[in-house]
């Protein structure tokens, strides 16, 4: 899919949005609507390495309705690149970037690019020509809406990612020790 971009701009200042992005568990609060059932793929949710997987709500059915996203770089307070996969068995790369800047008095500006690079002709059949990408632009651009919204309004809030299998127990004192005298 050819690479789209849509925009918002937002009362609130650029560092304090970059925050909440960069932490990829606060994703599914926005983009709840079309990615559902997120899971963290590991415990610390922020910055470099963070990632998640989840599920695409696709207007048509699909078996393959997959995907995954991990930050790959995070420059503060205005850039956050993510790579991912999805599609049938993970061919489809995807790229998303969140670039931040200050629209004046206290605003900013973000807008949020999305492209995908299928591997084979099938994959690119499955994004179902310009009918896919007009539907993920749409519902990337309500994403940022809500975005808007709850930085704004305080409304709009989705529920936050979490580790698959709950939280995790503290670390016990418990060592292993070994007998030498066996």
């Amino acid at each position: 899919m050819d690479p789209f971009t849509v925009e918002v701009v937002i009362a609130a200042p650029r560092e304090e949005v970059f925050e909440y992005l960069a932490d990829i568990a606060n994703h599914p609060e926005f983009c709840d609507h079309y990615l559902t059932d997120w899971h963290l793929t590991r415990e610390d949710s922020y910055g470099t390495g963070a990632g998640a997987r989840f599920r695409i709500k696709l207007p048509i059915r699909s078996r393959f309705a997959w995907g995954d996203s991990t930050f790959v770089e995070v420059k503060a307070p205005y850039l956050i690149q993510e790579r991912g996969r999805a599609g049938k068995f993970n061919r489809v790369l995807t790229r998303g970037v969140y670039e931040l800047s200050d629209a004046g008095s206290g605003t900013t500006r973000v807008a949020f690019t999305l492209e995908t690079k299928p591997k084979l002709p099938s994959d690119r059949m499955a994004e179902f020509g310009g009918i896919g990408r007009m539907w993920m632009k749409r519902k990337a651009g309500k994403g940022l809406d809500r975005l808007r919204a709850i930085f704004e309004e305080g409304r709009d809030r989705g529920t936050r990612a979490s580790v698959a299998g709950g939280p995790r127990k503290p670390a016990s004192a418990f060592r292993f020790q070994t007998d030498v005298n066996r």
